[in-house]
């Protein structure tokens, strides 16, 4: 099975038929197509960050971005510092 991709504009959209619209979630998400549970998140997405709301690929939450720059840099120093045990370790067998 295929994971279907939806645009912002088409979340937005199924959002504001049911909060602007009045349309009841069981029947929008039948209309289109989706599960409810999924137009519920949407919804929630929506309501909690409304200009964060569905970054859409390529796009993070400045939180998710920061992690992944915190990760990159861990991983960084990580490397630094076994090259570190490994010279020392090095010029100690060197010195003996």
């Amino acid at each position: 099975m295929v994971r279907r991709k939806f645009t912002k504009e088409f979340k937005f959209e199924a959002v504001k038929l049911v909060t602007e619209r009045g349309v009841a979630v069981a029947q929008a998400a039948r209309d289109l197509d989706l599960a409810e549970s999924v137009l519920r998140r949407w919804m929630r997405e929506a309501s909690a960050a409304p200009v964060t709301a569905f970054p859409g690929n390529g796009q993070q939450r400045a939180e998710l971005a920061e992690i992944a720059a915190l990760k990159k840099e861990v991983a960084k120093l990580k490397a630094e510092r076994d090259i570190l045990k490994k010279a020392a370790a090095y010029f100690a067998r060197e010195a003996t």
